[in-house]
């Protein structure tokens, strides 16, 4: 079996030398898109059959209003019939054989790479990502369907074997630890069943193939649900339903539906047809999914990641020019829409002055416009509910501590929403300490002794990422014996939050950032996805 291998096209462009050649591509791929993809209207597919509804959904890109396409808006019962049609799957994928699921998800890989640019062009129109973000992110789609692929391989379908030997003696009445005759006991772990996949906006194709890829390859069947209403990424969602067919996935194994949470997204919470539900999102959004289930006498299994409110410590001891650019990345990437942006910063007393001066002359150089243009760093927010949060909470920010850079919205000649990343300063009991916002604002706060930081960071309901700076032993194991979260960078130049790679840094989150305490990329992901079993044969 050959060993796991990072996609990492854009590190592998440049360090080639052929830079120009990666921007060559994705520039053409966008024109592609442009004039043979844009303005379709577009069915969902159940059972392998085209499905229209009789109403559609209108797909804009949040770049500047530009038609992506018309969507079907599902149903109640669409959502039934997708249920159905994944439920009468199931035996026959679940029956697959696992190498040959591994195999089909190895092809699903392919074929992404074959469509890289295209999907990632599609990506960016979608959602506003820069090119960078956009062909990361197809390359993580990829991670997760080979990384999957060889965990399930390696695992050998995820069944052991083992024997009790038969006793010398034997006894009529049973007993615990009684002798007896040989048994031959073997342990699989078995599919649940139908999955309902509910997927978010911001990573509209690496999160939605890895929850789906470990749906599928565990031989559950699922119904898939794009984000569909305020922040629309249907189209992508539809090219990874593409690929999964082309790649040999059996009709109704995978069914594409989209519309409305509060319809379809809860009809797969509520059906009884329904076994477990993969799904990233909000926190309020899972525990009101989780909190149905349970009234209904359900016990679903959940493989839920539910957001953050991710910090960030700069120590005395800190090199402050890692941490300037760490903290900018995490905190400003894709304008802070991740689950695991930085929106939370503790600088210590004595290099605070510095560190604000050095974050906002990097803040400065930030370009806002197009994200479909090279220069550009931030584009627009998701939708125009994003830019009311963004001017909600600068507000709150003047009125309860002040705004230290940025706050403004930026006119760009889009119609778009686009604004400035801003740097606050509250303290730590405001609420913006607090609320996941999903915008580019990051929050201040200062403290004296290590120890205060650590209290203050791990001051939040979320736990999902966290970031240190600092050159100091004594601080740096104190921070990974405390921190509460459960994806941790110390010194990250890079990124101080967010970048987790597939297979290298396990993703999962701690306390209300999720469930199960089991990350994405890891070993211990595609069990969440199946039921342990135990069959004694006596011979």
């Amino acid at each position: 079996m050959p060993s796991f291998q990072n996609e990492y096209t854009y590190k592998n462009y440049t360090e080639q030398g052929n830079e120009d050649e990666f921007d060559r591509l994705f520039d053409e791929a966008v024109a592609r898109v442009r004039s043979e993809q844009l303005g379709k209207k577009h069915g969902m597919f159940i059972g392998g059959s085209e499905v229209f509804s009789s109403e559609e959904l209108a797909e804009r890109s949040p770049i500047d209003g530009t038609m992506i396409g018309a969507f079907q808006r599902g149903t109640r019962e669409h959502a039934q019939q997708a249920v159905a049609a994944a439920k009468a799957a199931f035996g026959a994928w679940s029956g697959t054989e696992y190498r040959e699921r591994a195999n089909i998800m190895l092809n699903a890989a392919e074929l992404f790479r074959k469509h890289k640019f295209e999907i990632a062009a599609i990506l960016s129109i979608e959602n506003g990502k820069s090119r960078y973000e956009s062909v990361g992110e197809v390359d993580e789609a990829i991670d997760f369907l080979n990384y999957y692929s060889q965990e399930m391989l390696r695992n050998r379908g995820y069944v052991r074997k083992t024997r009790i030997g038969a006793s010398s003696k034997q006894v009529n009445a049973g007993f615990q630890g009684a002798p007896g005759s040989e048994e031959r006991i073997t342990l699989p772990l078995r599919p649940y069943g139908v999955f309902g996949v509910i997927a978010p906006f911001n990573f509209p194709i690496s999160i939605s193939t890895g929850m789906s890829t470990g749906a599928l390859i565990t031989g559950n069947t699922v119904v898939f649900k794009p984000s569909s209403t305020d922040n629309m990424t249907m189209l992508t969602g539809l090219k990874i339903y593409e690929i999964f067919r082309e790649a040999g996935v059996p009709a109704g194994a995978f069914n594409y539906i989209t519309g409305p949470g509060s319809e379809v997204g809860d009809e797969l919470v509520s059906s009884t047809d329904v076994s477990g539900i993969a799904f990233t999102g909000s926190r309020s959004t899972g525990l009101q999914m989780m909190k149905k289930a349970l009234e209904l006498n359900m016990t679903k299994a959940f493989i839920v990641e539910m957001g953050g409110k991710n910090p960030a410590i700069v120590s005395k001891k800190a090199d402050i020019a890692d941490a300037v650019d760490g903290i900018a990345s995490a905190a400003f990437g894709f304008d802070g829409q991740k689950c695991s942006a930085c929106s939370r910063v503790y600088v210590q007393d004595a290099v605070k002055e510095e560190f604000v001066s050095k974050l906002i002359d990097k803040m400065r150089g930030f370009k806002i416009g197009d994200p479909l243009k090279k220069d550009v760093y931030m584009g627009p927010l998701i939708s125009q509910k994003a830019l009311q949060k963004y001017t909600e909470s600068i507000e709150e920010a003047k009125r309860s501590g002040s705004v230290l850079y940025g706050g403004n919205v930026v006119s760009t000649g889009l119609s778009g929403a686009y604004v400035e990343p801003a740097l606050i300063e509250v303290d730590q009991a405001n609420k913006l300490m607090h609320e996941e916002l999903f915008v580019p604002i990051l929050a201040l706060d200062t403290f004296k002794k290590f120890d205060e930081a650590l209290q203050k960071a791990n001051d939040a309901e979320f736990g999902l990422t966290a970031g240190l700076y600092s050159k100091n032993r004594k601080e740096i194991n104190e921070f990974m014996r405390a921190v509460q979260a459960g994806v941790v960078y110390i010194n990250r130049r890079t990124s101080a939050t967010t970048g987790a790679i597939v297979g290298m840094h396990t993703f999962g989150g701690w306390k209300g950032s999720g469930l199960t305490g089991k990350g994405t990329g890891s070993k211990y992901y595609l069990p969440q996805f199946m039921r342990e079993q135990s069959i004694a044969l006596v011979k």
